[in-house]
């Protein structure tokens, strides 16, 4: 069994519900949630929309590998009605992002682990913190409590629940 981190967002429909439907989904689909961060509201990151974000961030256990994985959120994400566009950022029923697998490290035009983007975004830092401060960035050789620290990211990340 292997540990994985997942960042979960949403900024359309009724939020609350679709994170919670997407927790029901990945312990149906990938494994069993060990640990949930509170839900955050955040601003849009990368776009802007008039909708704000819930983001939480779960640790799983597993068995799936890294490309199954990624699999199952995309069948996951489908399944809760997300239709992938042509627009890298927009708003979204439900997002889904692989953070952490284990201290892997993959480079796969598909498939990049840990996330490309983790240290630059404080939606996704805030949650994670909250439950693995200490983990280390296999890349960076930072723990997320200094990646946060000294993350440019100036949106605001308020708790929410």
């Amino acid at each position: 069994m292997k540990i994985v981190f997942l960042g979960i967002g949403t900024n359309l429909g009724n939020r609350e519900c679709n994170l919670e439907e997407a927790v029901a989904r990945i312990e149906e689909f990938i494994g069993p949630i060990l640990v949930s961060s509170s839900i955050y509201e955040t601003e849009p990151w990368g776009f802007h929309a008039k909708d704000e974000f819930l983001n939480k961030v779960v640790k799983v256990k597993t068995e799936l590998p890294p490309s199954g994985l990624l699999g199952r959120i995309l069948m996951i994400e489908s399944l809760l009605g997300r239709i992938r566009g042509q627009v890298r950022y927009s708003s979204r029923l439900i997002d889904i992002d692989i953070l952490l697998y284990e201290d892997m490290i993959v480079e796969e035009e598909s498939l990049k682990i840990p996330h490309p983007l983790l240290q630059q975004r404080k939606f996704v830092l805030v949650p994670l913190c909250e439950i693995a401060s200490e983990i280390i960035h296999p890349v960076l050789k930072k723990s997320i409590a200094e990646l946060l620290e000294i993350c440019e990211d100036r949106g605001e990340v308020k708790k929410y629940k």
